[in-house]
Formats: C-alpha cells, structure tokens, sequence
C-alpha cells in the first residue's frame, strides 16, 4: 500500500463519527423546530391544550428518523 491509502484508512473512521454526529444534531434540530412549529399553531389556534405540539413534534420525529435511515443507506452503497 502506498502512504496515501494508509492516511485514508487512518480519516475514515473520524469522518464517520463526523458525520454521524452531523445527523444526530440534524435530527434534534429538526425535532426542536417541529415542536416549536406546533407550540405556535396552538397559540393561534387557541386551543387551549398543546395537542398540535405533541402531534407536530411527534411527525417531526418520524420525519427526521425516515431522513437519517434513508441517509445511513444511501452512505452504505
């Protein structure tokens, strides 16, 4: 093996833990504004109970789980 392959085998492993880490902050963002998102349709709305933040809180869950799997599959190709 030449020096180049070998720096490359030694920066594969911290660009996962990058990139990881990058999708776990997107997913807490994402979550964060889907429950912001709801806590504001509730105080428009008036209804006097948060049932639109836990619902848009809980869409943004599934959202942002569907969007980091469909990125781990597609870095796994």
């Amino acid at each position: 093996m030449d020096n180049q392959t070998q720096k490359l085998k030694k920066q594969k492993p911290y660009n996962s833990y990058l990139k990881y880490s990058g999708l776990a902050i997107q997913m807490a963002g994402t979550i964060y504004l889907g429950n912001l998102l709801g806590k504001y349709i509730d105080k428009v709305a008036e209804s006097g109970s948060d049932i639109f933040a836990k619902i848009i809180t809980l869409l943004a869950v599934f959202l942002s789980m569907f969007v980091i799997i469909r990125q781990v599959i597609k870095s796994q190709e």
